[in-house]
């Protein structure tokens, strides 16, 4: 009977009133990546000589993958105003994670050493480094910290929600 009656009566989710045990599950999140952005750019790099025929460049295609997101093992229970429906958290803003290049689809499209000098093995990898940086701004410019924000707000929402609070609160700081 038991068990016929727990098929017509809906279930109810669970819901975690202690902060500690909120928190606890939280944090286990740790970085909560929310956005990636797969972007590409030619980077040229010369390293121009002096004396004629001195010259040595390279132009490489980098393809890289930007993620953002947030902490969440930085919260405390301080982050956390909770009531019997209601679920209020601060948690801090969204930043870059993480940029780098995909070496399955970086190439170099073209490398010259002058004819007097000896192949600079450090200008690539400086072609290298530079595409991750310009492709770390161009993410930023391109509103990747924002949608990664938007993003996490929506997870921990639907996150909230699921735990049984009917009302999810989630602010920036």
């Amino acid at each position: 009977m038991g068990f016929i009656a727990t098929r017509w009566v809906p279930m109810r989710s669970r819901q975690l009133t202690s902060t500690s045990s909120i928190l606890q599950h939280v944090q286990t999140l740790s970085q909560l990546v929310t956005v990636q952005y797969v972007m590409e750019k030619v980077v040229n790099l010369e390293d121009v000589k002096p004396w004629p025929g001195g010259d040595s460049h390279v132009t490489l295609l980098a393809h890289a993958i930007a993620k953002a997101g947030i902490d969440m093992s930085s919260l405390k229970a301080s982050n956390f105003d909770i009531s019997e429906h209601k679920i209020i958290v601060t948690v801090p803003t969204a930043v870059v994670t993480d940029v780098y290049l995909d070496e399955h689809q970086t190439q170099v499209l073209d490398r010259s050493t002058g004819l007097f000098r000896l192949a600079d093995k450090d200008l690539e990898q400086n072609a290298r480094r530079q595409a991750v940086d310009d492709i770390r701004r161009a993410a930023l410019r391109g509103g990747i910290a924002k949608d990664a924000q938007d993003r996490a707000k929506s997870e921990l929402t639907g996150f909230f929600h699921q735990i049984g609070y009917a009302k999810v609160e989630i602010n920036f700081k």
